[in-house]
């Protein structure tokens, strides 16, 4: 039997139909329009590529994109006092840092002067130990896309293993937590985690979100697995040697059109969120 195909980007249509919806709604009754602010911060071309691509994604829903762009010169300072302007801006109800930014700035200092109400991308420390602890907050987007993609393809969490490879802030950490906050038994492991094939090999689901092209092995990952791949490399791979699993796993993200979409899609989700709370 065929494995599940946990395609993102036909669910990302779904929830952008919804969000035109409720964009509509909002617009009718309060007569404005929701705005997310996205920082681009020097020249790097993946990073321009990413931030159109949150723009298009705006439009196609209905809302309107800020775009700040900033010189690969900008220091720490610089871009806190624009960071600051958005948050004192009424108009705008949810602001993007796009990462990477230059190395001469100070990334979670600037992560963390987003306000909470418009940290729509889940990337403050304040964020993250709301949700930690069960309390409302934006999760970071695409831990929360990956739950959403669970959720809805009807993948059974609660008392399953779950191997989280990857400790990043903004991915790895927060994905471990929701899936602990959804029952499910959790094991972070990462580049330098000790035996790590056999770590992987007890895993109910493993989440690829270590960074690195196919390090995660088609044989490590037992028969019946569900694989979630949150990675993406130059010729179309991810973390994860999806390739080589062939029918032995019962579900998997592929790659791409996989967890991608739903990032962005997550993003618009918690931007729409921020303009209903503001305005209700």
């Amino acid at each position: 039997m065929s494995p599940l195909i946990l395609d993102g980007k036909k669910l990302a249509t779904l929830v952008e139909q919804d969000l035109s919806a409720r964009v509509a709604a909002l617009k009718e009754r309060t007569g404005r329009t929701p705005i997310l602010a996205t920082i681009l911060v020097g020249d790097d071309p993946s990073s321009a590529t990413y931030v159109k691509m949150k723009g298009n994604a705006c439009r196609r829903v209905g809302m309107d994109s800020l775009s700040v762009v900033m010189p690969s010169t900008t220091t720490t300072e610089e871009l806190l006092a624009r960071i600051q302007e958005l948050n004192n801006d009424p108009l705008v109800q949810g602001i993007l840092l796009q990462h990477p930014v230059p190395h001469q700035i100070d990334e979670r200092q600037c992560f963390d002067a987003i306000s909470i109400e418009k940290d729509v991308d889940g990337v403050t420390c304040l964020g993250f130990g709301r949700m930690s602890m069960g309390e409302p907050a934006y999760g970071s987007a695409t831990p929360q896309g990956i739950m959403t993609i669970l959720k809805h393809y009807g993948i059974e969490m609660s008392g399953k293993h779950a191997v989280v490879v990857g400790r990043s802030p903004i991915l790895g950490k927060p994905m471990a937590l929701m899936l602990l906050a959804a029952d499910a038994t959790v094991t972070v492991c990462h580049s330098r985690t000790r035996n790590l094939a056999d770590h992987v090999r007890q895993a109910d689901i493993i989440v690829g979100a270590v960074g690195k092209p196919e390090f995660i092995k088609a044989e490590w990952i037992k028969d019946g697995a569900v694989v979630v791949d949150a990675g993406y490399h130059t010729g179309g791979v991810g973390d994860i040697q999806l390739s080589a699993l062939g029918d032995r796993i019962s579900a998997f993200t592929p790659v791409p059109g996989g967890v991608g979409p739903m990032t962005i899609a997550t993003l618009m989700t918690q931007t729409v969120m921020a303009a209903e709370k503001q305005w209700k």
